[in-house]
């Protein structure tokens, strides 16, 4: 199967394609002209043309991530911030479909990024080291955790991504946040509160604020004035995502896979998140608290953790009144990790996975 992708940010629109399961070397660039309609419509077009015409081969669809609101099920893209030429409803498919004669898909990046990590990257990944370590535990359920401008998500089951009856599954953005309940979670978990975080412990005006990769360099330098605001920002940025890891795994029970722009900072970003996967609950009135999570959550960007989370912890116990003997596990665990694979790659895969399942289907 040959499939056009596009990865569409706000300034530029990078057109490519995946064939038989790798992805294709070659790619073009465009600027976005989100303030033009026409313009922007044309690029699109022209776009997926010039790539067409490079592979020099059928293609059987097209399938890309595109940001929203939007109505993903029928390619009608609505009111975008970043690209504010599309505006009372864009029908975007559509046009693709009668233009080049071939099915089009439409996803946000978050639901795609999952797509792709559950299929294609961390998630086989996974289950294959734990095959490898004779170990029976295989994991079906993952969450993808996009961090970078903004905060984006998705959420895939048996191989099967979760939409919701309004398209609208996983927007994490908008969860409230124990961290700071006043705030949704995005405003958190971004670029930007990396930089507000360091502000305001710098005492630096936000406007003269370092950049995140920046605000990691003094972090890991610790001979610089500012290293511990550093190492202090990215740590609470570490407690929002890890309020949010805590959340998905109490309510999917499934790996977490974390990329993004941020992700190259994950070495100051984990120690927040462990710190609040610790946490507890008070018992109101008493004294007691529950734990914030009944599995036991690793790790694995941590080699000791991936080693004992592959741990085999199998026991054989008796079936009562009966010779019968059966295989339990008393150790439910989960896990979290920043990927090892380009998060631009994972979304494209994702796409093309969308697409396969899509025509299988039809």
């Amino acid at each position: 199967m040959n499939i056009l992708t596009l990865d569409a940010g706000g300034t530029n629109f990078i057109f490519s394609a995946i064939c038989d399961n790798k992805i294709n070397k070659i790619t073009i660039l465009k600027p976005a002209n989100g303030n033009n309609l026409n313009l922007c419509l044309n690029t699109i077009i022209d776009g997926f043309k010039e790539i067409k015409n490079k592979l020099d081969k059928k293609i059987d669809a097209i399938s890309f991530a595109f940001p929203g609101p939007a109505d993903y099920k029928k390619g009608i893209i609505g009111d975008l911030f970043n690209l504010p030429a599309f505006r009372g409803g864009i029908a975007l498919s559509p046009m693709l479909e009668e233009i080049f004669q071939v099915p089009v898909f439409i996803n946000n990046d978050g639901d795609l990024y999952a797509y792709g990590e559950a299929l294609a990257g961390s998630l086989p990944m996974i289950n294959k080291k734990l095959k490898d370590n004779n170990n029976s535990k295989q994991y079906n359920n993952l969450v993808g955790l996009t961090i970078g401008t903004g905060f984006g998500a998705g959420f895939v089951s048996e191989k099967h991504l979760i939409k919701g009856d309004n398209i609208c599954a996983a927007e994490i953005w908008i969860t409230s946040n124990r961290v700071n309940p006043e705030i949704n979670s995005e405003e958190g978990v971004s670029i930007r509160a990396v930089k507000y975080f360091f502000s305001e412990l710098s005492n630096i005006p936000l406007g003269d604020c370092p950049e995140p990769k920046e605000i990691f360099e003094i972090g890991c330098n610790k001979k610089h004035i500012n290293h511990f605001f550093a190492i202090n920002a990215y740590e609470e940025l570490g407690h929002f995502i890890g309020d949010t890891i805590a959340n998905m795994i109490t309510l999917f029970d499934g790996i977490v896979v974390i990329g993004g722009g941020i992700a190259g900072a994950k070495d100051l970003i984990i120690p927040g998140i462990k710190k609040e996967l610790s946490t507890t609950f008070h018992k109101i009135g008493k004294v007691e608290t529950n734990p914030r999570l009944i599995q036991d959550v690793f790790c694995l960007n941590n080699k000791q953790e991936f080693e004992n989370f592959l741990e085999v912890r199998e026991t054989t116990i008796k079936v009562p009144f009966s010779d019968k003997e059966i295989i339990y596990d008393p150790h439910p665990r989960c896990a979290f990790m920043f990927s090892d694979y380009e998060t631009s790659d994972m979304i494209n895969l994702g796409a093309y996975h969308f697409a396969l399942e899509k025509l299988k289907n039809e």
